[in-house]
């Protein structure tokens, strides 16, 4: 026997194998394994994509909250501060009673609960928030000593204020004290005054001023000190100038004037009020915290300052203070412009947001088509050797996940570090957003393809593939919402709606599904004219024309998925290079108007003689050209009618002339003002100033109008008149602008009238300060340059510009990505077809050829539809969009709306890269398969 009794052969064994069943590795570690690359590279594609969704909400935040706070800051703290005020003490109270409510701790018993009222979001600022009593009537001093205009007393207003000490330093003297307990019949009482208030009034310490008394004797007020405010712009001195700075009062009758100052009593000093006739009043003024609120909690800061002027905040603060107490405050106002801004401008930014995110999405879903596609027939035998659907869709989406959630993660943290100080929950559901499509992209893609199971497939190009009853009811779904988007724009524009609602929401995907619309409808025709061209080609001598013809006319179904990234991609760069370049031109069109040229010296009255030599020898000045401007010319038909004001422009009709034309504000030839000589409605200027010679005049059209063409008198600011007669309308011209104007010949004015008060200056890089040297005091410079920067001036404008510039940039890159995805998913198909035309005499170059020829038409079939629909976009949406909220945000600016407009160059230069793009990845792939040679792409077998 050989064996023993089992049936087992006798002979050496080796290692005894550990009992029980065996283990198979790990579905997940085996897959990333044997594919590190992909998985890899899937990593970065979900890092990059999370990083930059979870980074563009917080950078929105950012950039809106830098908006509202820069709109409270520039608003004056007497605008933003809620005040609370109520009147005297009821009269049928007791003295006593009165004084006990004026005093320092009663007040500070209602501050408290004022500022328990305040509701959150909107919080005080305690340290800048003040309370106390004051006279609302200013009353007479009479005291020789004070400053008198025009011989009229001064007015002073009594005011006893919390914490002088705080935000006051003494400049001389010390702070007022009340010792004894001050009642409405005291004689005597402690102030100080401000520096400013001390020099305008001639108050120094040791003064008394008097003011007159009610049913008692004037009270007298000891100057004790002189303070200079710590904060002299902060609310506790600004929520009422007058404590900081007196007021010159202008009165209408007889143009006589005197000052109102104030006189700032002991905070505990305020019963003495009661004894003069100012009207006292208690008040408490609640500054608004601006480094806290941010542009997220806009509705609740709305909702506090209207519970607080009108609301159950008021209701409280009656209930716990005075049933009397009022509120007035224009933070409403405040709040309601940068709302106002902010809802002209989040409708552009979203319009880039939707793009960059749709390219985004479609390169994530091609990345997940690569993989299948990758997989196709490991997926199959699995499904063939019995794996259930759901089996593998779960397999498939424990490794997808085991990559794509650390990278989510990554790029989540990335974002955060690299845009901090804003909303976290957004940023988080952008990234969890990115992450979750990364996972589930590959599983779904594997559903649809593996539903059934199969051991071969067909033919899956255009040629064989014919468009579904679903995908054409698909196609129509989104052509319908394309059309109720676009139309929605043109009939109520872009920020018709603020809400932040679907219809907001489907205004700002229009141009995406102008472009999904273009890719749907080029995917279904483009096959044809190429089989078309396909037939003449065959007759053509060699086989590389033909034969990427017929290849790129049998291209895979799948091309709609890289041409939607395309094109949307291209529509999104052209609308958002044309919303940019927009911008730019609305505010350099503004500027202009404003300046007239490139820079502008003017002045009330006549210029130097000698200023225009100087201004023309200074550095970067080409031209100075001359202008007198009287802007309250009266035009007028006869003597007893009604004169309209205009401005009269003298100018030089050469050089004014010439500048118009170059400037394209109402350009005209120089013999349109001049005339043959007398008798033919010429100027023949003799000083005289007499009006009875015609001149020619070119008027604006309100003017042109109003007085045809017969001739006018026109009466000067110096009462010299002239007679003009209209020869021309212009709607613009460099010298005014807003205003109705006739341009004159200069020679046809009196001497004095014509002196030049204004010149407006050509040339490049002008020096401001040099400029401003050389024109000397009393003469206003103005740079164009200048004045386009000041229009921008909010954070909201320049945030939106750099996030959209950043989202059409993301955008494009992500279409360059998308068509990298395209080509190396048919680059082993296209290797292995170069392998064997070369076996067959195939020439390097002419495999060059073929590579190219056959991704050209693709490429080409982008770059024009991405253009033609950027301009289809830009036509279609344009007459809905208003630029000008983010081009001059809200400023006044001349040049009327700014409406978008197609830019040559944001239409061109990305079809143009496309095509590069294209055409350098094809060579690139011609070059490696050259260099690779033949053997391993023509292996049976051999997955490549």
């Amino acid at each position: 026997m050989t064996g023993t009794d089992d049936g087992t052969k006798d002979g050496p064994r080796g290692p005894a194998r550990a009992s029980g069943p065996r283990v198979p590795a790990p579905w997940v570690r085996t897959r990333l394994r044997a594919a590190p690359a992909a998985a890899l590279a899937l990593a970065l594609l979900v890092a990059l994509t999370a990083a930059l969704a979870a980074a563009f909400p917080r950078a929105v935040d950012r950039y809106e909250d830098a908006g509202l706070r820069r709109t409270l800051d520039d608003a004056s703290p007497r605008r933003t501060t809620v005040q609370f005020f109520a009147p005297r003490p009821d009269a049928e109270l007791s003295l006593e009673d009165g004084e006990n409510a004026l005093r320092e701790a009663a007040l500070r018993k209602g501050y408290d609960a004022v500022l328990a009222a305040v509701d959150k979001p909107l919080v005080a600022d305690r340290a800048q928030s003040s309370y106390g009593v004051r006279t609302s009537d200013p009353t007479d001093a009479s005291d020789s000593f004070l400053a008198r205009p025009s011989g009229l007393p001064p007015r002073v207003a009594l005011v006893a204020q919390n914490a002088l000490g705080a935000h006051s330093r003494p400049a001389s003297g010390r702070l007022p004290r009340a010792t004894d307990p001050v009642t409405a019949t005291t004689s005597e009482v402690e102030a100080a005054v401000t520096t400013e208030t001390a020099r305008t009034l001639h108050i120094k310490v040791g003064s008394v001023v008097h003011v007159p008394g009610l049913e008692r004797a004037p009270l007298a007020v000891r100057i004790t000190g002189i303070v200079a405010p710590r904060e002299p712009d902060g609310a506790y001195w600004m929520s009422t100038p007058l404590i900081r700075q007196p007021s010159l009062i202008q009165l209408p009758s007889d143009g006589g004037t005197y000052w109102i100052g104030a006189l700032l009593l002991a905070p505990d000093a305020g019963p003495v009020l009661l004894g003069t006739p100012g009207k006292p009043e208690r008040y408490w003024q609640v500054a608004p915290d601006t480094s806290g609120p941010t542009a997220h909690d806009m509705s609740g800061l709305a909702s506090a300052v209207a519970a607080l002027e009108s609301g159950p905040g008021l209701a409280r603060i009656r209930e716990r203070v005075d049933p009397l107490t009022d509120a007035t405050t224009d933070l409403d106002e405040v709040l309601s412009s940068f709302t106002e801004l902010r809802s002209g401008i989040a409708p552009l930014v979203a319009v880039a947001a939707f793009g960059a995110g749709t390219v985004a999405a479609v390169v994530v879903l091609m990345a997940s088509g690569l993989a299948a596609e990758r997989r196709r027939g490991e997926l199959a035998l699995l499904r063939a050797r019995g794996g259930s659907l759901p089996g593998v869709l779960g397999r498939l989406l424990a490794e997808t996940a085991v990559v794509a959630v650390p990278a989510g993660a990554l790029g989540l943290g990335a974002a955060l570090l690299a845009v901090p100080h804003a909303r976290l929950s957004s940023a988080v559901a952008a990234a969890l957003a990115v992450t979750v499509l990364a996972c589930v992209a590959l599983p779904v893609r594997a559903a649809f393809a593996h539903r059934a199971v199969r051991v071969h497939g067909g033919r899956e190009d255009i040629a064989s593939v014919r468009p579904s009853r679903r995908r054409t009811v698909a196609e129509l779904t989104v052509l319908v919402l394309a059309t109720a988007a676009v139309a929605a724009l043109r009939r109520g524009g872009a920020d018709a709606d603020s809400s932040g609602g679907s219809g907001d929401q489907l205004v700002a995907l229009a141009p995406v599904l102008v472009g999904v619309i273009a890719a749907l409808v080029l995917v279904r025709l483009y096959p044809f004219p190429l089989r078309r061209l396909a037939g003449p080609a065959g007759r053509l001598r060699g086989v590389v024309a033909p034969l990427s013809l017929a290849r790129a006319g049998r291209t895979s179904a799948s091309t709609a998925l890289p041409l939607l990234a395309l094109l949307t991609a291209l529509t999104t760069a052209a609308f958002g290079g044309s919303v940019l370049a927009g911008v730019h031109t609305a505010r350099d069109h503004a500027a202009l108007l404003a300046t007239g040229a490139d820079a502008r010296i003017e002045a009330t009255h006549a210029l130097p003689t000698a200023l225009p030599g100087r201004i023309r020898g200074t550095r970067g000045v080409r031209e100075a050209v001359p202008v007198s401007v009287a802007y309250r010319a009266q035009a007028r038909r006869g003597s007893g009618t009604a004169g309209e004001t205009a401005a009269l422009v003298g100018v030089e009709p050469g050089p004014y002339g010439q500048l118009s034309r170059e400037l394209g504000l109402g350009g005209f030839p120089a013999r349109t003002l001049r005339a043959a000589g007398p008798g033919g409605g010429s100027s023949n200027n003799n000083g005289s100033g007499s009006g009875r010679t015609v001149v020619p005049a070119i008027a604006s059209p309100a003017l042109a109008d109003r007085f045809g063409t017969a001739p006018f008198s026109v009466q000067l600011e110096d009462d010299s008149k002239v007679t003009v007669r209209i020869t021309a309308v212009r709607d613009v011209t460099p010298a005014v602008t807003d205003l109705d104007f006739l341009l004159v010949d200069r020679e046809a004015l009196t001497r004095r009238a014509a002196r030049p008060t204004a010149l407006l200056l050509t040339g490049g890089h002008l020096d401001g300060a040099a400029l401003r040297r050389a024109a000397g005091d009393g003469v206003d410079v103005r740079l164009r340059a200048e004045v386009r920067t000041a229009y921008v001036h909010s954070p909201l404008q320049s945030g939106a510009e750099r996030i959209y510039t950043a989202a059409v940039a993301a955008g494009a890159g992500y279409a360059v990505l998308a068509l990298l995805l395209a080509l190396v998913r048919a680059a082993p198909e296209r290797s292995a077809l170069l392998a064997r035309l070369r076996t067959m005499g195939l020439t390097r170059a002419q495999g060059r050829r073929l590579l190219v020829l056959e991704s050209l038409p693709q490429a080409l079939l982008a770059a024009v539809g991405g253009a033609l629909t950027g301009w289809a976009a830009i036509r279609l949406l344009a007459p809905g969009l208003d630029l000008t909220a983010i081009a001059v945000a809200g400023r006044p600016a001349p040049g009327g709306t700014a409406r978008l407009r197609t830019d040559a160059l944001s239409l061109l230069v990305p079809s143009l890269a496309v095509l590069v793009v294209a055409t350098g990845v094809a060579l690139a792939q011609a070059w490696w398969t050259g260099r690779r040679g033949s053997v391993r792409e023509l292996r049976a077998g051999d997955g490549r």
